[in-house]
């Protein structure tokens, strides 16, 4: 079994529930997080290139029309077999533009979730990558979707890699992984200032750290219920202002077996929390220092501030409901953050061509935790969508297994911590030569910063974040085919003066092929961009003609 190292209590609880699954469905955790490679191997290579002409019109504040063309170059490519997993597509673009109105620009985006087999069913090591571009905005919102030649548009890029091991001893298993992670992303002009306020720092970078174990008995071997005890430890480091995120747990577990299908668990620990960070670099007049990169400078010399400090019991109580192979329900409540919190998820495979998944968390973190956390979730076995002009990464990928979206990791990039609660869904399915998918979820963020810091008018301050996304490809017989994708994000921020911004839009793409592995290509995109923050919406159209070439 893979164990995905995740910030926090609720994955601690995963893990417990996993390490004392009831004895009748005792395969069903090691069966979706090998990524189903029992039931199909193999491996698949699929490189490309592309070359486009795409036309931008846009409509508002003011009309102009661009064109540019677009050169490419990516792969797609799978494995799948008893001890080695994993998927990744990864594209290169050169955009060439033409007058004053756009840039040139270039662009990698790829995305990647695998794993391997050192012993075999005892260690395995996983990792994952994300390079994406985005949209930022003026209250901090991103977007998966940026309008062509937005000045607006930053790049993410995120990794991680770890250990996994699982084994036994005597009628005892034994899982434990760590799991180290960096998140980056690069936004041209960092600091957006609107009217009135103080300019809005932008989050940089933060390597996270994770590590758990938990041994555990089954119910009924030996006891009528089945016992374990774990533990946890995670820390993210960010770069803005040193901020520093501690979270160190123990906790003892309880599997009383109700039926063959279900279980009440339960469990009671100790954890203490701790987020600190240190002050800007202030100049002769008080006011905070930028850097080249228009963030604000750390003063490294200030003193470490305590921003959140909580200590104490943890508890939680809940059921497992595992009726069959296919249908899985996990549910908790309790008390953690010195709060209540809800955590659990659900997994429905009504058919082996179709799957829901539905989470929720609750965990405190900074944007790079978070997003790396979420990377770590994804399934091994996917295919990326991507939007059917630009080419750049939807909110979700193409899965058969578990949680298939990023979308919820986005919402908003600055770079304070803050405690995330939510729920993510998606479900996909295969009809005959069609695949669909459709993901949707609510993030709230209540952001946590030290008093008498540059970050103070943060500390208490809620982002929510709903989206949606929805993708559908298929063949339209011998030497055709199509693809469609829409997106749609509505940040509602708490800060004053930011305002909420929706960002909605959609995109459908033909394909025919011409002759052998050579075909031609045609799309339609249109996007449109609502912010409070400006007196005029955003909305742009978009059009592309081009050949792809595949090997």
């Amino acid at each position: 079994m893979i164990l995905r190292a995740s910030s926090g209590f609720a994955a601690l609880a995963a893990l417990c529930l996993s390490g004392t699954a009831l004895a009748g469905n005792a395969d069903a955790g090691d069966r979706s997080s090998r990524g189903g490679e029992e039931s199909r191997s193999g491996v698949a290579v699929n490189p490309y290139i592309e070359a486009s002409q795409i036309l931008v019109a846009q409509f508002s504040p003011e009309d102009d029309v661009v064109t540019y063309t677009q050169l490419a170059a990516g792969v797609d490519a799978s494995i799948s077999g008893r001890n080695n997993g994993g998927s990744i597509s990864l594209r290169y673009e050169r955009n060439i533009g033409y007058g004053d109105n756009i840039r040139s620009s270039d662009t990698l985006s790829g995305i990647a979730r695998g794993y391997a087999t050192i012993v075999p069913r005892v260690l395995t090591v996983e990792a994952g990558a994300l390079a994406a571009r985005t949209r930022v905005d003026g209250n901090g919102s991103a977007s998966l979707n940026p309008i062509g030649g937005s000045d607006a548009t930053s790049r993410i890029y995120s990794a991680y890699a770890g250990p996994n091991l699982h084994t036994s001893a005597g009628e005892a298993e034994i899982n434990a992984n760590y799991r180290i992670g960096y998140t980056r992303v690069e936004t041209p002009g960092a600091s957006f200032a609107t009217s009135g306020s103080a300019p809005l720092d932008i989050f940089d970078d933060s390597v996270v750290q994770a590590a758990n174990f938990h041994i555990a008995t089954r119910p009924g071997e030996p006891l009528p219920v089945g016992l374990g005890i774990g533990g946890g430890w995670m820390r993210e480091d960010i770069s803005n202002f040193d901020q520093r995120v501690h979270d160190a747990h123990v906790r003892a577990d309880v599997t009383v077996p109700v039926s063959h299908s279900l279980a009440v668990v339960g469990g009671i620990g100790y954890e203490d929390v701790e987020v600190s960070s240190r002050d800007a670099l202030l100049d002769s007049s008080g006011f905070p220092v930028a850097g080249p990169d228009g963030r604000i400078v750390t003063d490294k010399a200030s003193a470490r501030r305590i921003a959140y400090d909580v200590s104490g019991l943890i508890w939680d109580v809940g059921v497992v409901w595992r009726p069959s192979r296919r249908t899985t329900l996990e549910a908790s409540v309790g008390r953690r953050y010195d709060s209540a919190t809800y955590y659990g998820s659900f997994d429905w495979a009504p058919t082996s061509r179709s799957r829901l998944g539905i989470s929720v968390y609750d965990a405190i973190a900074g944007f790079g935790g978070q997003l790396n956390n979420t990377l770590a979730n994804l399934p091994t076995q996917f295919s990326a969508t991507r939007n059917s002009l630009t080419g750049d990464l939807g909110g979700c990928v193409a899965s058969s297994e578990g949680n298939s979206c990023l979308a919820g990791a986005f919402g908003s990039i600055r770079s304070a911590t803050f405690r995330s609660r939510g729920i993510a869904a998606s479900y996909s399915a295969s009809l005959g030569r069609m695949n669909a998918g459709v993901g949707a979820g609510y993030d709230r963020r209540r952001f946590i910063a030290a008093p008498g810091t540059v970050l103070a008018a943060a500390n208490g301050v809620v982002d929510e974040n709903y989206w949606v996304a929805f993708y559908l490809d298929g063949e339209l017989g011998p030497g055709a085919g199509f693809s469609a994708n829409t997106y749609a994000n509505w940040l509602k921020s708490g800060f004053n003066n930011t305002g909420d911004v929706l960002a909605i839009g959609a995109s459908a793409a033909y394909r025919r092929r011409l002759t052998g592995n050579l075909s031609a290509r045609a799309a339609l995109a249109i996007d449109h961009i609502d912010s409070t923050l400006s007196v005029d919406d955003v909305t742009a159209a978009s059009a592309l003609l081009g050949l792809r070439y595949d090997f």
